[in-house]
């Protein structure tokens, strides 16, 4: 899953027992079989004890007794403020539609899912609105039961009503990843104040529970469900250590810790949201954004661009030691970044014209003059761990879950043999030049003097680039330097936060640039990012319109393995597909984060398997 995706994504966004762990009685689940419904009804095929923590696969880490995680400091002091500079703008609090440019953090910091978490883990949850879960073997059902601490800020008990009318909530007026998500769910029912249960029989999804166990819990007695597509500065309310204190529309957003937080003495909790007050500042230029950093409004800055981390960090500030530079390791999956193919526009329906102007892009040249050879080139979507297919041969359980696509993988890339194409670094290789040039005729094209034009109706290509950053947009012009050079007239649009988001989400753009965040433990969100039904779902991430069988079945086949090698086949024969597909142009990643902090803000000496974790972080001047 990915930002964190989303991260933080998702996001966005542990550790778990070795004891108390979900366990099927063998002998029960026999019995259950041979039971008939003449002698004992409808009883139940099979039992379950609850546990504090669900893995996707495997078991939690942390035994039930656990004291905090291992990726926080649980003496962290309390206290002092952080001040985050967010490059963007926003014009909504809601995280959870589909209008409008939401503010950051929304959700963690002031609404809370059933389960939170664990970062040193591919995909375990631990215990934070619901105390403990229970599940089968099959997963074909999930309960929880809520901690009966639970509150919300303003006081009011949250119970599993408030789960439930979540749950409906974000499955109808939600953003669409939730319906895609919640609409394996065949009953949602509070069983009592404490209890809720949620029916997954055919979902065939073990990812399910865990999916659940992320859902944001809003509280019924505060929506108007009517009013809950709408966009609005009304600070949300929820249950977080975080309540929303003040906002100013697309510049501000300042949220306070909440002294009644109900969940600070969860052991999940323990060294974690320690800043008194924490104060997002956007910024609509990467230059005045990265000059209010130099100057100290801001104290963290998470680095994208290898020139300004290369040359640009020597100021007084770093110089004096008030600011420090980190290159901070990871082990999540790399993503996909890359140029997208928007396959929904004519121009961009044949493969092998996507192929083409991928061998146009010259990695080499764009690394080495702009970004000091500091990226590694993208050539998978899984990038960095065992779940990429780069550089292997497809396995005899990879064929057999292929086997019935032919065509869908192309044999190099079954071989394990593609990768981007390798320039000269000269910015004008003829061998790639060549390349794309034949590919073009495949497709039908031809030069005309200067200008590459279908042969059939004469028409010129042409397509545009869409961008909202400066840093997209010098990447992009130089991209159109390249193109030109195969007859291709490109042109850049640039465009404010809000009008790209808005094209963005109903896919009107020709190619944009986008990241694409991984997991460990990638799942449900897959059927978002390619999944054919999420094509022609505006809002969703599927932004090439991937609509293809293999695609969908190899999701399926991620979704319902139980044996983490079934897993990683699924996952590498995904990456296959989407890799023959050429629906991006791959781009790079930095092989560490590259973070630089001013002093008054510390962290724990142990980086987590996601990365960087500011909710760990404090104020050095705090108590």
């Amino acid at each position: 899953m990915g930002p964190n995706r989303i991260k933080r994504l998702f996001t966005g966004l542990t550790t778990g027992l070795d004891v108390t762990r979900l366990r099927v009685s063998r002998r029960t689940l026999l019995i259950g079989g041979l039971l008939t419904s003449t002698s004992l009804g409808r009883a139940r095929a099979q039992t379950a004890t609850a546990s504090h923590a669900i893995a996707m696969q495997g078991t939690p880490a942390l035994p039930a007794g656990f004291t905090s995680p291992p990726y926080a400091n649980a003496s962290a002091p309390k206290g002092g403020q952080l001040t985050q500079g967010v490059l963007g703008t926003f014009d909504s609090l809601n995280p959870f539609i589909v209008r409008g440019l939401p503010a950051a953090n929304i959700r963690g910091y002031v609404v809370e899912s059933l389960l939170a978490r664990g970062y040193d883990e591919p995909f375990t949850l631990y215990g934070l609105l619901a105390d403990s879960i229970e599940t089968d073997a099959a997963r074909s059902y999930v309960t929880f039961t809520i901690h009966p601490a639970a509150r919300f800020s303003d006081g009011v008990k949250l119970t599993a009503e408030d789960v439930v009318f979540s749950f409906s909530l974000l499955r109808d007026k939600g953003r669409p990843l939730f319906g895609i998500y919640y609409s394996k769910v065949t009953k949602a029912e509070a069983i009592d104040a404490r209890t809720v249960r949620f029916d997954l029989t055919g979902a065939d999804d073990r990812e399910m529970p865990l999916i659940l166990g992320l859902m944001p819990v809003l509280p019924k007695h505060a929506i108007d469900p009517a009013k809950f597509e709408d966009t609005t500065f009304e600070p949300p309310l929820g249950s977080g250590p975080y309540r929303v204190t003040a906002v100013r529309p697309g510049e501000t957003v300042t949220f306070t810790r909440n002294p009644d937080y109900w969940g600070s003495v969860l052991p999940i909790n323990h060294g974690l949201w320690n800043f008194a007050t924490i104060k997002y500042d956007y910024y609509r230029d990467g230059n005045t954004h990265f000059e209010a950093f130099k100057k100290g409004l801001y104290d963290v800055r998470v680095e994208q661009d290898p020139n300004r981390w290369q040359t640009a960090y020597d100021f007084p500030a770093l110089r004096d030691g008030n600011v420090v530079k980190e290159e901070l390791p990871y082990g999540l999956p790399k993503g996909m970044h890359g140029l997208a193919f928007n396959t929904r526009r004519a121009v961009f329906a044949n493969v092998r014209v996507r192929e083409a102007i991928l061998e146009l892009f010259d990695f080499e040249w764009i690394n080495r003059n702009y970004f000091f050879d500091r990226y590694a080139r993208t050539a998978s979507y899984f990038d960095g761990c065992e779940l990429s297919a780069r550089g292997d041969p497809a396995t005899a359980r990879e064929q057999e879950l292929l086997a019935p696509f032919p065509g869908s993988v192309r044999d190099d890339i079954m071989q394990g043999k593609w990768l981007p194409p390798v320039t000269d670094g000269s910015g004008r290789d003829r061998a790639t030049l060549r390349r794309a040039f034949d590919l073009f005729a495949q497709a039908g094209y031809a030069l005309n003097g200067t200008q590459l034009v279908h042969k059939a109706t004469g028409k010129p290509f042409t397509f545009e680039i869409l961008c909202t950053t400066r840093e997209q947009e010098r990447l992009a012009l130089v991209f159109v330097r390249h193109l030109k050079r195969a007859g291709i007239d490109a042109q850049v649009r640039s465009i404010d936060a809000t009008q790209f988001e808005r094209r963005r989400i109903n896919f009107d753009f020709d190619m944009m640039e986008y990241r694409w965040e991984q997991s460990l433990s990638p799942g449900n969100e897959q059927l978002f990012y390619w999944g054919s039904g999420a094509a022609d779902q505006n809002g969703s991430r599927n932004y090439m319109g991937i609509k293809s069988k293999a695609v969908d079945a190899m999701i399926a086949m991620m979704l319902k393995a139980t044996e983490r090698s079934d897993f990683v086949a699924a996952t590498r024969a995904l990456d296959r597909v989407l890799l023959s597909g050429f629906y991006v142009v791959p781009l790079y990643f930095p092989p560490t984060q590259w973070v630089a902090r001013w002093t008054r803000i510390e962290h724990p000496s142990k980086t987590s398997l996601f990365g960087y974790l500011p909710e760990t972080w404090w104020h050095k001047g705090s108590s």
